[in-house]
């Protein structure tokens, strides 16, 4: 099934990419309360569900497409990974602002009140943070999680760098369209690891970007296998720092006016340069 390009006279604001591997059981709520959402604040969108897996996720969203043609779904039955899914919606999108979240709500969407801000201040992404001051994180996950989520810091750290993004797994985060098809065009990592590598790829493309401390809750349904997950996780975070050096080098990249010259970042509260 492929996404509908939405044709209309006036421009999309926001377009929302929900990536999705079997979650039939949650996507519908997820979907009514983004509608729910734009339209309480008159903001015009398109949802773009990827969606992998073969629980009927797809045949789901074409059955509510009936009544929102700015709705549609893509995908296949075998998984390719979160940054696959995200990486085939991003070129299908008309909106002004590109952004994906989690499908199933991890992080609210009238988060976005926090977001559109900096894009009015003409930043180029916007990512929303479980590290920030006034980051609320209603229900933590495991303690094993957690502890490995301690240990994936370490490392990515230490062999990528991004010191200054506290959080890059957050499944919040927002690009000015532009923005968007330049870094997920370059974007090859098909899995988990496939937010580092876009904000890689961002720094070292000179964007601005604003980190935003988000409510966040665990839904206690994490996919990743802790064993054969964690090992490809590894190599893929090896390869991030060789794909963005060649980005970085490619003479062909065009970065889009709202770059400045030194990969800026702001974090809220108070706007404190990072």
């Amino acid at each position: 099934m492929n996404a509908r390009q939405v044709g209309t006279t006036h421009p999309t604001r926001l377009s929302l990419i929900l990536p999705a591997y079997n979650e039939v059981d949650v996507i519908e709520r997820t979907i009514a309360e983004a509608q729910s959402y734009f339209r309480k604040r008159g903001i015009s969108y398109e949802l773009i569900v990827s969606a992998d897996g073969d629980d009927g996720t797809r045949e789901l969203i074409a059955g509510l497409a009936r009544t929102d043609p700015s709705l549609s779904a893509i995908g296949g039955n075998s998984r390719r990974g979160k940054g696959y899914a995200i990486r085939q919606a991003v070129p299908l999108t008309n909106g002004q602002i590109v952004g994906f979240v989690d499908a199933d709500g991890k992080t609210p969407i009238s988060e976005l009140d926090k977001v559109f801000p900096w894009f009015e201040r003409d930043y180029d992404l916007v990512i929303g943070s479980r590290a920030m001051p006034d980051s609320m994180v209603e229900r933590r996950q495991p303690w094993y999680r957690q502890i490995g989520s301690w240990g994936f810091g370490i490392a990515m750290h230490t062999i990528v760098g991004l010191q200054s993004i506290p959080d890059t797994q957050c499944g919040f985060k927002f690009f000015q369209r532009a923005v968007a098809v330049n870094l997920f065009r370059r974007q090859v990592v098909d899995g988990y690891m496939f937010d580092v590598e876009i904000l890689y790829l961002a720094m070292q493309m000179n964007y601005r970007l604003a980190q935003v401390g988000v409510r966040w809750r665990d839904d206690r349904d994490s996919r990743l296998n802790l064993v054969r997950g964690n090992a490809r996780n590894a190599i893929d975070l090896l390869r991030i720092p060789w794909n963005g050096r060649r980005a970085g080098e490619d003479e062909t990249v065009q970065v889009p006016p709202g770059a400045n010259d030194g990969g800026e970042l702001q974090s809220l509260p108070g706007g404190e340069a990072r």
